[in-house]
């Protein structure tokens, strides 16, 4: 069997790296784009759809959100309804940083699809949601405490 996710995780570490070094100049570091991204593209929402979204646990969540307030990317508003629930919302700060976070994702996309053909981006990107659906099984089976069999 080939090492599919060897591949998938080479790319994504790469990626990774290109932009901590390129979002250095904004102070946003170790993937903290991520969750920026996220509150900017559904502000309000709360911290664990957002670690949920992005396959975290809730400290590593945590620990990135708190970076994000202290560095005035983000603010937490209480929710109308209920005290308890902090909601995410993208500061001035965090809104002038997303067009280049946009940006900078989008040319990723086109520097890793280069000579492929419509088609061909179609199939990869259809193919990848269904190894994403695989994983996402097994990662709520594991995130509720069980352990998978090898």
């Amino acid at each position: 069997m080939k090492e599919i996710l060897r591949e998938i995780g080479v790319i994504a570490r790469a990626l990774d790296s290109i932009s901590n070094i390129e979002f250095k100049e904004y102070d946003l570091t170790k993937g903290q784009y991520l969750y920026l991204v996220r509150i900017c593209e559904d502000p309000g929402i709360i911290q664990e759809k957002l670690a949920e979204m992005i396959k975290v646990d809730r400290t590593t969540a945590s620990r990135a959100i708190k970076k994000l307030e202290m560095n005035g990317f983000i603010e937490k508003k209480e929710d109308t309804h209920n005290k308890k629930i902090k909601k995410l919302f993208p500061t001035e700060k965090g809104k002038k940083v997303y067009p280049f976070i946009k940006r900078e994702n989008d040319y990723s996309n086109t520097v890793a699809l280069e000579g492929f053909s419509e088609k061909e981006a179609e199939t990869i990107f259809h193919l990848l949601q269904r190894v994403k659906n695989n994983i996402e099984k097994d990662w709520e089976y594991v995130k509720k405490g069980n352990r998978r069999r090898y």
